[in-house]
């Protein structure tokens, strides 16, 4: 490995906090195969981040229609008031990839949503310990 690259790589090891190299690569690598779970498709989990503007009339009554439709990908969601006009919703979703990425459109491309994001992680499959 070139030394200028291995040398910033140490320098992300210290800014993250990682013990050592080993746990830095163990991470890599976990996020690179959650990355392709998500590109490959399969049952996935994340979490859906939406910033609105709740003086949009009836958004947050299509934000409610639009996770109903997708009830069986909607695991949880929390509504935190940020300001006297400004809103967020967090949705904990599992399911498909390809749903959750319909869903997390859908919901992006309301009118009054400010700014959403998906946040892709896969979840433990059952009877083994790692995504």
């Amino acid at each position: 490995m070139e030394e200028e690259l291995l040398r910033s790589f140490d320098r992300e090891v210290v800014a993250r906090g990682y013990a050592n190299r080993s746990e830095a690569i163990r991470d890599l690598i976990r996020e690179r195969l959650i990355r392709d779970k998500w590109r490959r498709g399969g049952r996935v989990v994340g979490v859906i981040a939406l910033v609105y503007d709740h003086r949009v009339r009836g958004l947050e009554e299509r934000i409610t229609d639009i996770q109903h439709h997708f009830s069986g990908e909607v695991i949880s969601s929390m509504h935190v008031h940020l300001d006297s006009d400004h809103c967020l919703e967090v949705i904990a979703v599992r399911g498909e990839a390809h749903r959750i990425r319909e869903l997390t459109l859908r919901l992006v491309g309301l009118k009054g949503v400010k700014h959403g994001d998906l946040i892709a992680t896969a979840g433990v499959e059952e009877g083994k310990g790692t995504p």
